[in-house]
Order: C-alpha cells, then sequence, then structure tokens
C-alpha cells in the first residue's frame, strides 16, 4: 500500500502569483474518522449535560434576563430590569439567550450552544491542520483538543471561555489560509474574529495578536508594502467589529442603561483596561475580591504562585498540562526540520515536485510559527499574571497544544526512516508517559492503576519507536505503527481518565475544576481550600455586610467533612464557606444556622480571621468548599461549587411571586450569585447590589432609597455575599439602612425584609 502524497507538481502553464501548495490527497478513512470524531467529541460533550443545572448561575440569571428583554440581551444586563450588566461584554451571553428565547428556560437550552461551540472548535482545527499536515494529523489534533481536561470542562459550562476558544480557533486558521496566497479577505476575516471575541472577554482576545502580526509581516508571499496594507486594514476590521458596541455603549446616556458592571466609574472602558485588563496582569484589580492589592505576597496573590512552573503545578496541571511538554518539544523539532524551507515568491511557479514540496514546507513552518507563538504568548501571560487567575482559563492553551502535537507528531512520522526523527518521536512519548504518571500521583487514591499502566506502557512504546521506528520493510512499519499507537494511547490515557471524570460530575458555581480532587493545591482568596487535604489560604478582607453574629467554621480534614456551627446542610446541597457570616438560613451554601454550612471534604484548616458583628460581618476565609454538595451531586472535582448562589425553596419562591408584576424588582440582594438564584427561580428581576463581587458602586444608598419610595423594590434578601467594601462600601450602607428601617419577615429559614412595610 502507497502513502498518499504530501504534495502535486503544478501545472506548467500555471499563471504567475503567490503558488497555492497543494494539501495533503486524503485516504479513504479520512471522511469517516472525522465524522465519527466529531460523533464522539459531541456525546462527549453532550452526555448528561442537565446534571449541572444552571451552572454558573451569574451567567444564567444574565441569559434569562436577556430572554425577557432585548435591552438586557444586548447590554448584557444580570436582569430584566436592567439594573447592572455584568462584568463581561455580552457577545458569549447572546448564543444562549437566543436559545433560552427559542425552546425556553432550563439547563439543556443554556448548555447545549457551549457544547456545539465545542465541536466546532474541533472541527475547525481538524480542518486548519489537515491542509497542511494531512488528515492523520487533523484527527489528533482534534482528537487531543477534545479530550483535553480543561476543554470538556468549559465546553460543557457556560462561561465565556467556550466562545473565546472557538473565535481563537478560526481567527487563526484565518491567518493561516492568508499566509498561503497573501489573501487580503482571509486576513480580514481573521480581524473580524479577534474584534468579535473582544466582545467575548475583552483584551485577553487580543493576547495572540502580536505573534500572529508579526509571522505575517515577516512570512506573506507579497511585497512588504502590501503586508503593511492588509494588517493594517485588518486591524480596521478588528476595531470596527469590536467597536460598534463599545461605541454605542459609551455613547448611551448612563441614567438609561444599566450600571457596567465590575467598573468603579459605570465605563466600559474602565473595566477594560482595568479589572478586566492591565489589573489582571499586574494584580491591581479594584472591585474585586481582595482587589486593588496589587503585588500581593507569593506573587499571584491569592491565585497561586507565578513563575514558569505555574502551569504545572498541583492546581494547573491536571487542567491542561499533559502535553505541554510534548507540545514544545514537538515544536522545536518542527521548526528545526522545516528550517530550510523558502516562503513563496512573486514569480512564476517551478514545474517540478521539488519546488511544490518547498513552498508546502514553507507554509509548515508557518503553521508551526502561528500555532507556536500563540502557545509561548499565552502560557508566559498566564505563567506570570499577577491578578485573578482561575484554573478554568487554562482552555485559551488546549487548541495550541493540540495543534502542535498533530503537526509535530505528522512531520516526524512521514521522516521516520531518520534517526532524529524516531529519537524525538521517542523521547516525546517517554517524557509525556512520566509526566503523566506525576499528574496522576497527585490523586494517588484514584485509579491508582493507572498511572503504572501509563508510565511502564509509554517507557515500553518509546524504546520500541526508537529501535523499530525506521522498520522499512512489511513487518517492520507494523512494529513501528504498533509502537506508535501504544505510545499514543499511553500519552492520551490520562486526559481521556480525567476527561470522563469530569463530564460524570455536575459542575456548578464560578470556581469549576476538571478531573479529581488533588494533593498539594493552592488555596484560593480567602482560604479556599481544595479538597483532600490542601491548605486553605488567608482571611478575607474584613466588614463583608452580612448576617448576625457570623463566626469562623472550621474546615473538615482530608477526606472529612468540614462544617461550621449550627450550620447543617440540608437535602446534601453544599452549605456555604465556614464562617461567611450570613443571617440564619440566608448563607450562599443553604445552611440552616448562624456560621456557614457544611463543605464535603474540605481541605486542612483554612480558617478566616475575621468574625462577623451584626449586619457589618466581617469575611472569613472560604473554607472548605471543595467538592461539596448540590442537590446530592458534587459540586465539582476540585474547588467544588464555590460562590454558588443560596437554594431557593418552594416557600421563599411563592413569597417573592405574590403581586410581583407590582414591582420593578421582586427583590434586591448583596451580590450577584445570591441575585441570581432566586431570580432563576422566580424568572423575576432581582436587584444584584454591587454586581458579581458587591463591590461595584451600584446603586449608590440616594438611589436605593429612591427606588424603595417609588415601590419598586419588594424585598431585601438578606445574607448575600458582599464585596470588599467595608465599612463604608456601597453594600453595607444598604445593608446597614434596610436592617434598621424595615421589618425582618423570616420564611423558612429565610430572612427577607420588606421594603413595603417601615419600622414603626
Amino acid at each position: 500500500m502507497t502513502a498518499p502524497p504530501l504534495y502535486e507538481a503544478p501545472r506548467a502553464d500555471a499563471p504567475p502569483g503567490p503558488r497555492t501548495p497543494t494539501r495533503p490527497a486524503d485516504p479513504r478513512w479520512a471522511r469517516p474518522g472525522l465524522l465519527l470524531l466529531l460523533a464522539v467529541t459531541a456525546a462527549l460533550y453532550l452526555w448528561d449535560l442537565g446534571a449541572s443545572g444552571y451552572a454558573n448561575s451569574f451567567y444564567s440569571a444574565a441569559v434569562q434576563a436577556g430572554s425577557e428583554s432585548w435591552k438586557a440581551f444586548f447590554f448584557g444586563s444580570s436582569d430584566a430590569a436592567n439594573s447592572i450588566t455584568v462584568d463581561k461584554p455580552p457577545a458569549a451571553l447572546w448564543p444562549m439567550g437566543l436559545s433560552v428565547k427559542l425552546f425556553g428556560l432550563g439547563a439543556w437550552q443554556i448548555l447545549v450552544p457551549e457544547a456545539l461551540m465545542g465541536v466546532a472548535s474541533v472541527g475547525v482545527l481538524y480542518a486548519a491542520v489537515r491542509r497542511r499536515f494531512g488528515a492523520g494529523a487533523g484527527l489528533l489534533a482534534g482528537a487531543v483538543l477534545a479530550v483535553t481536561p480543561v476543554a470538556a470542562l468549559m465546553f460543557r459550562f457556560n462561561n465565556p471561555d467556550a466562545l473565546l476558544c472557538l473565535l481563537m480557533v478560526c481567527a487563526i486558521a484565518c491567518v493561516l489560509r492568508a499566509l498561503e496566497e497573501a489573501r487580503t479577505k482571509w486576513l480580514v476575516l481573521a480581524g473580524v474574529c479577534f474584534g468579535f471575541a473582544f466582545l467575548v472577554k475583552t483584551l485577553q482576545a487580543w493576547l495572540i495578536l502580536p505573534p500572529l502580526a508579526l509571522v505575517y509581516l515577516l512570512c506573506a508571499p507579497t511585497t512588504v508594502r502590501r503586508r503593511i496594507g492588509q494588517t493594517l486594514l485588518a486591524g480596521l476590521a478588528l476595531i470596527a467589529s469590536a467597536g460598534w458596541w463599545v461605541a454605542i455603549v459609551e455613547l448611551w446616556p448612563a441614567s438609561s442603561r444599566p450600571y457596567i458592571g465590575g467598573s468603579q466609574n459605570n465605563s466600559f472602558l474602565e473595566l477594560t483596561f482595568g479589572y478586566n485588563g492591565l489589573g489582571r496582569i499586574n494584580g491591581n484589580e479594584t472591585g474585586s475580591v481582595g482587589g486593588g492589592g496589587g503585588g500581593r505576597g507569593g506573587g499571584g496573590g491569592g491565585w497561586g504562585e507565578t513563575g514558569i512552573t505555574r502551569l504545572f503545578s498541583s492546581d494547573m496541571g491536571g487542567q491542561i498540562s499533559w502535553l505541554l511538554p510534548a507540545a514544545f518539544l514537538l515544536l522545536i523539532a518542527g521548526l528545526v526540520v522545516l528550517w530550510r524551507a523558502r516562503r513563496a515568491k512573486d514569480a512564476v511557479a517551478a514545474t517540478d515536485a521539488v519546488a511544490a514540496a518547498d513552498d508546502l514546507a514553507a507554509q509548515q513552518r508557518n503553521a508551526f510559527w502561528v500555532w507556536g507563538g500563540a502557545l509561548l504568548m499565552t502560557f508566559v501571560t498566564f505563567s506570570f499574571m499577577s491578578g485573578i487567575f482561575h484554573q478554568h482559563y487554562n482552555i485559551a492553551l488546549a487548541p495550541y497544544i493540540a495543534a502542535l502535537v498533530g503537526m509535530g507528531a505528522a512531520v516526524l512520522w512521514q521522516r521516520r526512516q531518520q534517526v532524529a526523527a524516531t529519537s524525538v518521536l521517542a523521547l516525546t512519548v517517554a517524557v509525556t508517559a512520566v509526566w503523566s504518571y506525576v499528574l496522576l500521583d497527585r490523586s494517588a487514591s484514584w485509579l491508582p492503576w493507572l498511572r503504572w499502566t501509563v508510565l511502564v506502557g509509554g517507557l515500553f512504546a518509546a524504546v520500541a519507536l526508537a529501535v523499530l521506528g525506521r522498520g522499512q520493510e512489511r513487518a517492520g512499519r507494523r512494529l513501528a505503527v504498533g509502537a506508535a499507537g501504544l505510545g499514543l494511547a499511553t500519552s492520551l490515557a490520562g486526559p481521556v481518565a480525567y476527561t470522563l471524570n469530569t463530564v460524570t460530575t455536575p459542575h456548578t458555581g464560578s470556581i469549576i475544576t476538571a478531573g479529581p480532587s488533588v494533593s498539594g493545591g493552592m488555596g484560593g482568596p480567602g482560604g479556599m481550600g481544595r479538597p483532600g487535604g490542601m491548605g486553605g489560604g488567608k482571611g478575607g478582607p474584613p466588614g463583608m455586610p452580612g448576617g448576625q453574629n457570623g463566626q469562623n467554621g472550621q474546615n473538615g480534614q482530608q477526606g472529612q467533612q468540614g462544617q461550621g456551627q449550627n450550620g447543617q446542610s440540608q437535602n446534601g446541597r453544599q452549605g456555604g464557606p465556614g464562617g461567611m457570616g450570613m443571617p440564619p438560613g440566608t448563607n450562599p451554601g443553604g445552611g440552616n444556622g448562624n456560621q456557614g454550612g457544611q463543605g464535603n471534604q474540605g481541605g486542612q484548616q483554612g480558617n478566616g480571621s475575621q468574625k462577623g458583628n451584626g449586619a457589618r460581618n466581617g469575611f472569613p476565609g472560604f473554607g472548605g468548599t471543595g467538592g461539596g454538595e448540590r442537590g446530592g451531586m458534587r459540586g465539582g472535582g476540585g474547588m467544588g461549587g464555590l460562590l454558588n448562589g443560596a437554594q431557593v425553596s418552594d416557600k421563599v419562591k411563592a413569597e417573592l411571586l405574590a403581586d410581583a408584576d407590582q414591582y420593578t424588582w421582586v427583590a434586591a440582594s448583596i451580590g450577584s450569585q445570591n441575585a441570581a438564584s432566586y431570580q432563576l427561580a422566580t424568572e423575576k428581576p432581582v436587584m444584584a447590589i454591587g454586581g458579581f463581587n458587591g463591590s461595584d458602586p451600584s446603586p449608590t444608598l440616594k438611589q436605593f432609597q429612591q427606588y424603595v419610595k417609588e415601590g419598586k423594590i419588594h424585598y431585601f434578601l438578606g445574607g448575600g455575599m458582599g464585596g470588599p467594601g467595608g465599612n463604608s462600601g456601597t453594600s453595607s450602607k444598604i445593608t446597614s439602612w434596610v436592617s434598621k428601617n424595615y421589618q425582618k419577615v423570616t420564611v423558612g429559614s429565610t430572612t427577607l425584609y420588606d421594603l413595603t412595610s417601615p419600622k414603626k
């Protein structure tokens, strides 16, 4: 059987101009292989998707609001009455909002668009890699992306990262097409992708712009002057596709639009360059949880140690780094192999196959530069940024790693008759096996046989590749293929196992992780201990609004339950973080008591440092929140359902719905997560005071008092999560004013304040 050619010689009568390298001819199994890959990916991402419920209720509430109000849809408001927006641009909400508008509110309606984005990402990545390296490389790249644990996590969740990942893959695919013939339309399309991606997650979308622009300016097969002009035109397309929405928001009268969540001055530009921009790099994030203190201890403050090994750490490694060493090795190997490739010239094409091979090699080299540049830029930024950094951000790296693995493996396999090529392949398999063993050993009690199987099988495959990989006879080729297949299986066994654990585990809340719990994880802000004995961090800042006389709950030891005093959870749902200091029965975990609910599988002692006192409680650390239960389900492998909203009882729901149409907001609550739970339960607007963190100055006390005077708000929900505003913060002022002036109403275990019944 003869292998398909990598290129075809151009016709002798080919017209002058940039020469398009003919992509590798597809074998017969290519199309069935693609269909199988997409079908398996779809099944993986759709499996039991509704088990996660509303996933991140913060975004789900905004989706519900957008399905009720086109104004809320456009701005990305947290509620249909448009009090405040989410702390991101709204583009990621739009597909989910349209789905809910068409099919009604529900978990599947919200999450299916995210899963389909995952399938589309795999398909586009396959096409981009296949075009230059063949169907086998494309299938390998697509499969690697599909089974990357953090990708499986986020393509089944409703954070903005799913759409951002898809748009980044599309943008790179367009840049690579532009590099083939210096076609302006493809570069402009790339600019449109980047512009729309800005409306998903602001400046993170432009993180890989510098390396991509540099590669095009240096390598496009046209004149320098034309390259510069094309790049500027693509920049204009980028600005137009992102700027239209920004211009409307900035020019719209602030009094008739929602407050821009995450900003301190009601400005989207401030949000873009502050909290969601440079603040993520230097840690100076005014308005974030414990924010505004840039340069906190340890380099990354409450978000882990910064440095070149950050993404290999206990917290991050299992999410993304399984094939990261392999990607780096294959990037270097691919560039070395292809360094002789020449850029296509603006001249009549040569008539021999060698010239066509040079052109194809040049495009392959450009692909390594593009995907490799994107990987390196993202890797360095994530490794050293001092601001908020969650594990799920690592999905941004997944397509870059997958592409480099597919491309690098294909380039070396095609040259396996060379000792250097088989040696690098063998080294890559061996390094991946050893690193997989290290990652699996961090969850020593979870599938203990797997780490030894991967290690032994991977090392055996590496030796076999080195010895048998150059076999030329039929039997030798079969042995080489067998060794390669074993190496591939052992390399993917770890991420596949993590991914299967991820898709069979419901995930809710704002901080989620893929895979099982691991040892040695960091404590997050305010003492979030990962399950399985990881130490909690420092306590949170003082002065958070909350309940009465809250005290610090204790975290459970490894493998045990952590339970705050009088904080027993009900119905198997995770209780609130120990020591939140919420009013009785109103903590986010839905526990029934003054001092925080229970957190299953809590970390080692992670006690907060402040005690609550009356209506202005301290905000002790988030202790023991990992691996909790929600509705009888695990909150997620690792962090669990941190910062999730409250469980709303039928009695509370009925109370809020009584005469609901007479009010603009049926209730108001400190913080978006708590407000979101009640809004999703009632499908009526609930005002999120202070936005996501409870720290935004919206509404002011004066504005809130005016709303109450006009009869626009029925209830104030006690126990919402307050932000780091201290006693002078807007949230604390509103909480104090309400508790002093309005009647308390207890419904079951939940405390409400009736804003239509002043105290006498």
